[in-house]
């Protein structure tokens, strides 16, 4: 069976425009020290997997280097938006054709590579949004998470936002909401007036529908790390019982500690170190590369569209049929 494995590369800056906290907008930044630690980390596994990219991020000269390299280690490159704001769907189509198109435009000028496949900030997805992937030729979009903690999520983080109303209602849909725990667990293709587009959901654990994402698996270690440990065994377990191939996500903050980012400790399991993470996620990694086939999103889903008879849409991308991509434009990283 097979698996997949991703990383939104949320950078500090946009934790803290979505928490509300002042200074985001001089758009701090991580990159430099977590891209090459989540690189080396994936080397050592050998591991392939997609990177979601923030177009902001791609745009500004201090990131490029960094973002370059994740493409040159022979990573998928996806579209994460460009502003980085979980109230996407809330704008008219145009608004969100821009946001998109943007971001692609900053991410393929620092990688090479027109991103086939997207998520939104914050697992924001609507019928628009998809109605605009599939007109733009995106293989797949991966913004589901079919749970139903999503209010209980939204709830713990706005308890330490700095948020006026207007702000919250914006933010009303993050990590979106209860009747998410009935949708599709696994890979589904989904029509649109524009056409079929797939749709990779971050998997949930069957049956149960809770979050089972490293990020999930640090909070628990924080309590008891041979309770997470079960925890997420007995979740690929269940997966591979109900044929259920899984995706799992990883974030930037599954790599750093609260010394590495004090900014963020309002966010779970930033009290402990880098490295105490860093061998729970690769506990994870392990487990995972044991019981399935690890993947990134793109190469699971044309497998899949073949196997189906039909092909991905991918005659947008710069990168060839075969996953090589297009060197980086030489401005990029000037």
């Amino acid at each position: 069976m097979n698996a997949t494995l991703s990383l939104d590369l949320d950078n500090q800056w946009s934790y803290m425009k979505t928490h509300g906290d002042s200074g985001w907008d001089s758009f701090p930044s991580y990159l430099d020290v977590v891209v090459p630690r989540f690189l080396a980390f994936l080397a050592q596994q050998r591991l392939r997997i997609t990177v979601f990219v923030v177009g902001q991020d791609a745009a500004l000269e201090k990131n490029q280097e960094a973002i370059a390299s994740i493409a040159a280690a022979g990573h998928e490159i996806g579209n994460h938006s460009y502003h980085h704001e979980p109230w996407l769907h809330l704008r008219s189509e145009a608004a969100i054709e821009q946001e998109i198109a943007q971001a692609e435009a900053a991410i393929e000028d620092v990688t090479g590579w027109r991103p086939l496949g997207f998520r939104g900030p914050g697992f924001t997805r609507s019928e628009t949004i998809l109605r605009i992937l599939a007109r733009r030729g995106y293989a797949y979009d991966a913004s589901t998470l079919p749970t139903f903690i999503g209010p209980l999520a939204r709830a713990y983080y706005f308890r330490t936002a700095k948020l006026d109303k207007a702000s919250l209602r914006e933010r009303e849909g993050l990590f979106g909401s209860f009747s998410d725990g009935f949708a599709p667990n696994r890979y589904h293709r989904v029509g649109t007036s524009a056409g079929a587009i797939g749709e990779l959901p971050v998997t949930t654990m069957p049956i149960m529908r809770i979050p089972i994402h490293v990020s999930y698996v640090l909070y628990l270690s924080a309590i008891s790390a041979g309770l997470a440990r079960r925890y997420f065994r007995f979740a690929l377990t269940l997966c591979r019982l109900s044929n259920t191939e899984p995706s799992i996500l990883l974030h930037p903050l599954d790599f750093l500690g609260g010394d590495d980012v004090p900014e963020l400790a309002f966010f779970p399991a930033m009290n402990m170190s880098a490295g105490r993470k860093l061998a729970i996620v690769a506990d994870a990694c392990e487990a995972l590369s044991e019981s399935f086939t690890v993947r990134p999103l793109l190469d699971y889903v044309r497998g899949r569209t073949r196997s189906h008879g039909s092909v991905a849409p991918i005659g947008i991308c710069t990168a060839r049929t075969n996953g090589e991509r297009k060197g980086p434009r030489k401005r990029a990283l000037s």
